[in-house]
């Protein structure tokens, strides 16, 4: 299972920079954007990150009118989670940052049937032990969504567990006021070491300002056994999280 502070956060320096380049002509067929947030606590597929310690968040994309499109995204993580000495077989190093790459190709099939595939990498600095590849398939109509992601090696560091899947549902939909509502639920397929579980968030957001604000509140199912304490915080459990984010 996926359980994940950098000194120095270069790549989103570097991100931010690319981000506020002058936009390229209308009629390009390239576009380029950015985006930066600050959030309470790093929850990943239900699981936090952060130890319930804040994050910052950032990420740069490139898509082109065919369709295929690149993109980069970084995150501080706990040390305590990403220490390749915990797993068997793993080496001795530390990560603190979880910086992802990833590309595909993105359509529509008229005006509300959408769909998206592509390869993402995660890459933990320091302790390459964790690092994971997924293939992702996905479609969306209209406010609903189903992605599968399908891991194409072990899954963040535990044995002979390619293959994992996980499924990942989505709901959103506009309510009074221009506020948001996001429902998530998703469940972890998972093969060898691997631990089955599901896990569901609710989210609210708002832009105001220019700025999106967020409140979200993720759970999971997995029981103390499972998964235990880090840095005294039970990182499974359910957590309210509250961000401020930016696009560029």
């Amino acid at each position: 299972m996926k359980l994940s502070r950098p000194t120095t956060f270069r790549p989103l320096i570097l991100l931010a920079a690319m981000a506020s380049l002058p936009a390229l002509a209308e009629d390009s067929p390239h576009t380029f954007s950015g985006n930066l947030g600050l959030y309470s606590d790093y929850a990943f597929r239900g699981v936090s990150q952060t130890a319930g310690d804040p994050a910052l968040q950032g990420g740069f994309d490139y898509a082109h009118a065919s369709g295929v499109y690149l993109g980069t995204w970084a995150s501080n993580v706990t040390e305590a989670m990403y220490t390749e000495t915990a797993i068997p077989g793993g080496g001795t190093g530390t990560s603190n940052m979880e910086w992802d790459i990833y590309g595909g190709y993105a359509g529509k099939v008229g005006d509300d049937l959408g769909y998206n595939v592509g390869l993402l990498q995660y890459y933990y600095p320091g302790a390459t032990h964790f690092n994971t590849l997924e293939a992702y398939a996905g479609i969306t109509y209209k406010g609903f969504g189903l992605k599968a992601s399908y891991n194409l090696d072990d899954y963040f560091g535990v044995a002979n567990s390619d293959g994992t899947i996980y499924w990942d549902a989505s709901y959103n939909y506009e309510l009074p006021a221009k506020v948001m509502l996001s429902l998530h639920y998703g469940v972890t397929a998972a093969t060898g070491s691997a631990v089955d579980y599901t896990d569901w968030k609710v989210g609210l957001g708002k832009e105001f300002g220019g700025f999106n604000f967020g409140l979200a509140y993720t759970d999971t199912d997995l029981s103390d056994a499972e998964q235990g304490r880090i840095k005294g915080e039970d990182v499974k459990k359910g957590r309210l999280i509250v961000s401020v984010s930016k696009t560029f």
